[in-house]
């Protein structure tokens, strides 16, 4: 008996190491910082809240502009020449998160929504109609966005409900969704929606499961969102699909 409960105990103990390790390294697993890419443009700074944010952009005059929010392990200023082919008459910013591109702090689910509504409020002072798109982990930072602020249209490029949902999954046996700090709960924040919005789906995503992108789905009011999804394609090579920028652009496929 005392063998056997000692075995117990050490199983108990690994459990919880585990358990104390992934919520450690929550973080490090959720946010994989990138570098600015060296072709970019010199970005715009964006001072808030006591750090500095780099923001990829190519400057229009008129009413119009898009800002992007992007993966958790993306270089947003990549998508720099597709968005200007794609929306030719908006004033573009892509924001590099907290830790990415040059961009000082380091990167959390209140931070990420603090500085995309810092950065709106920059872009609306001199642009009045905002399309807001966020792809993967960006999903998330848009749609409520979106919820708490006036955009003309907002585009979900594979998009979940919730990143705890995810991690629940991927981590059986974890009570992750007591241990998750960044929880990105789209499918809360998807009702106070009113823009058009469309939510773009890879037909082979390896990342997220369709049923997470549809339970998110049903969450927009009625008439708000319609989805679309590209055959063939995966998480990451969507933007590859000759489809992507016509549907990101609000054109009919």
């Amino acid at each position: 008996m005392k063998v056997l409960g000692g075995i117990l105990a050490l199983l108990v103990l690994g459990y919880l190491g585990l358990c104390g390790v992934l919520f450690a390294m929550q973080r490090s697993l959720l946010y994989f910082p990138q570098p600015r890419s060296a072709a970019a443009p010199p970005p715009m700074a964006l001072p808030v809240d006591g750090e500095v944010l780099q923001v990829t952009v190519r400057p229009r005059p008129g009413a119009r502009a898009l800002i992007y929010f992007g993966g958790n392990a993306e270089d947003v200023a990549l998508n720099l020449p597709a968005l200007a082919r794609a929306f030719p008459d908006h004033a573009l910013y892509l924001l590099h998160y907290r830790g990415y591109g040059g961009s000082t702090g380091r990167a959390s689910e209140a931070a990420l929504h603090g500085d995309a509504r810092a950065l709106y409020d920059h872009v609306r002072a001199e642009h009045a109609r905002i399309v807001v798109i966020g792809r993967s982990l960006g999903s998330g930072v848009a749609v409520r966005l979106a919820g708490e602020r006036p955009v003309e249209r907002l585009v979900l490029v594979t998009p979940y409900d919730s990143i705890r949902e995810l991690a629940a999954a991927q981590f059986p046996g974890i009570p992750v969704r007591w241990l998750l700090r960044d929880t990105y709960d789209s499918a809360r924040h998807a009702p106070a929606v009113t823009a058009p919005t469309l939510l773009l789906l890879a037909g082979h995503d390896e990342v997220i499961p369709r049923a997470s992108s549809e339970r998110l789905l049903a969450r927009f009011a009625p008439g708000i969102a319609a989805m679309q999804v590209i055959d063939g394609r995966g998480h990451n090579d969507l933007s590859d699909d000759p489809a992507y920028l016509p549907l990101l652009a609000g054109m009919p496929r």
